[in-house]
């Protein structure tokens, strides 16, 4: 499975957990950090752990590596390192506040095949 499709993958568990707002960004072109960004928000500390462990069991089924997840104690941010992809899924609050679609603004967002995405 390559990054591309391993983020339509991401983005399916996230819409699965009814995470607002998901938007993938082609980071390629624009950082050597990742291939892509994936980045989401939950309205509440528990809605963002569950979104963050809906990701785990997906990337476990599909026998993919979570490298590492941070921040899920506090849910305000939980970042998950899948190598060529991250994750970031924000409380609403945080995610307003980091604002992570202005700062990486030259990269590309990828659109997504899931049937949430426009809520």
């Amino acid at each position: 499975m390559d990054s591309k499709e391993r983020v339509q993958l991401i983005a399916k568990a996230c819409d699965d957990k009814r995470a607002d707002d998901i938007v993938a960004l082609d980071m390629q072109e624009v950082s050597l950090v990742a291939d892509y960004f994936l980045i989401c928000h939950g309205s509440n500390e528990r809605q963002v752990q569950a979104i963050a462990r809906a990701i785990k069991e997906s990337m476990d089924e599909a026998d993919i590596h979570v490298k590492r997840m941070e921040g899920f104690e506090q849910a305000r941010w939980i970042l998950v390192d899948l190598d060529d992809v991250v994750c970031h899924i924000f409380h609403k609050d945080e995610r307003n506040y980091y604002n992570l679609e202005r700062l990486w603004g030259d990269a590309t967002k990828v659109e997504l095949q899931i049937a949430g995405n426009s809520r």
